[in-house]
Order: C-alpha cells, then structure tokens, then sequence
C-alpha cells in the first residue's frame, strides 16, 4: 500500500470515528476533538487526493475543513463568553 492511501484511509478512519463518537453521545458536537478529528479527516483526505486527484473529492475535503475551522472558531467563542458571563447586577 502506497503512503498517500494509507494517509487516506486515516483520514476516513478520523472523520467515522468523529461521527460515530457523535452519534453514540461520546462527545459533544462543538468538542474541541470532534474538530481536531474532522480537521485530521480533511488534511489527510487532501494529502491523499495530491497524488491520485478526483475533483469532486477535493472540493468535498477543502470545504468540510473550511466549516469546521469556522465552526470551531465558533464553538470556541461561545464557550469563552459562557465562561465570562459576568453574573447580573441587582441595581435595587
């Protein structure tokens, strides 16, 4: 086996595993792993389609990295401001 199809074959095994862990309720979906799993699938996916290209497959793997970059960016933020919630202020 080539190392490009191993690379790929990670990166599938990254991407079910991400889900698989979802769908059981084993991790959150906005977890920092969910995305780190996902970002893994995506890289190596598009490692592996530079030697054996398929256009379709490309554009699939850059756009499921770009919506998860973008949605852990968010998950982050909206754990940040759960966390430095100031409490509210009796004005009474």
């Amino acid at each position: 086996m080539e190392l490009h199809t191993a690379v790929g074959l990670i990166g599938v095994f990254c991407y079910l595993l991400a889900y698989a862990l979802v769908q059981m309720r084993k991790l959150a979906v906005d977890a920092d792993l969910y995305a780190y799993l996902n970002i893994i699938g995506g890289v190596f996916g598009l490692y592996s389609l530079s030697h054996d290209f398929n256009l379709a497959s490309c554009i699939s793997q850059s756009m499921w990295l770009i919506f998860t970059l973008i949605g852990m960016k968010s998950a982050r933020k909206r754990r940040f401001n759960a966390k430095t919630k100031l409490p509210p202020v009796d004005l009474n």
